[in-house]
């Protein structure tokens, strides 16, 4: 395995979502997991470390951030959680990049933040987890769901993953029940745009027979059960047209788009643009 590949895996991969009984493996066997020496997966975790404290240190260092920071509407020990897919379990995610600008430049908050996100979920699997979500009592849930459902299969035009219907059903009820007393905030963020003569191009997905397109996800956009929530629009900082704006895949946001979606997503919290 190279340590391209390695990257990508390990990057994107987070057995503790996936596999809950991972969270006590030692990095031995994680890196097993992988195929992958211990030395080798430790590399890769720390540089991937490394990377996301850049990011948030170069979001930092932007004029306007301290004062986002400061206008953040969190009591002490708020707990914020995501549910999502691979453009929040990336460890280069806007979340993660976000909870590590937090954790350094508002430790006073003593913020808790907990990724749940899986990589390949779809709707329902997410809708699976809610137990789980309920079980937490956030007081804000960060939403971005449902680029897997709008998965062609077999041809571009072939049939959806999971169908529009149902993925407004689920998320729906999501929204609904993962917060039934109404006590905590919710905050979605829209699907990315695609590249989709890239993802055409990409082996995988060329030798897989699947494929994504925009006006789909443009679609599930507009149909999100939003009511009066905060809503970001991830468009803003993903420009299909930016060649470093999105993977070589054409489907999966870039470090650097990940790290402008979490300066937007701070600024939108602390009441700036939506």
């Amino acid at each position: 395995m190279t340590n391209q590949i390695l990257e990508k895996l390990v990057r994107s991969q987070r057995l503790e979502n996936s596999l809950p009984f991972a969270r006590n493996l030692d990095i031995q066997t994680l890196a097993g997991v992988f195929g992958a020496e211990e030395t080798e997966y430790r590399s890769v975790i720390e540089d991937l470390d490394r990377r996301r404290v850049e990011a948030a240190a170069r979001i930092a260092d932007a004029p306007a951030t301290q004062a986002y920071l400061q206008a953040l509407p969190f009591e002490e020990n708020a707990h914020l959680i995501a549910i999502g897919e691979s453009t929040t379990a990336d460890r280069l995610s806007w979340f993660e990049t976000l909870r590590t600008l937090l954790n350094t430049h508002r430790p006073d908050l003593r913020l808790r933040m907990t990724n749940l996100a899986i990589s390949g979920a779809t709707t329902t699997q997410t809708l699976a987890i809610l137990p789980a979500i309920r079980r937490l009592a956030p007081n804000l849930v960060f939403c971005m769901l449902g680029t897997n459902d709008s998965q062609r299969l077999a041809a571009p035009d072939g049939p959806l993953l999971v169908s529009p219907e149902e993925t407004k059903r689920n998320l729906t009820e999501l929204r609904t029940r993962a917060v039934p007393n109404g006590d905590a905030r919710w905050v979605w963020l829209t699907p990315t745009p695609v590249d989709e003569e890239r993802i055409a191009r990409f082996p995988f997905f060329a030798g897989s027979g699947i494929s994504w397109n925009n006006d789909d996800l443009n679609e599930l956009t507009r149909t999100l059960p939003t009511v009066d929530d905060l809503v970001i629009d991830s468009s803003m900082v993903v420009d299909t047209a930016d060649p470093d704006a999105l993977a070589d895949d054409g489907l999966h946001p870039s470090a650097t788009a990940h790290e402008a979606l979490a300066a937007t997503v701070l600024e939108a919290l602390a009441g700036g643009k939506q």
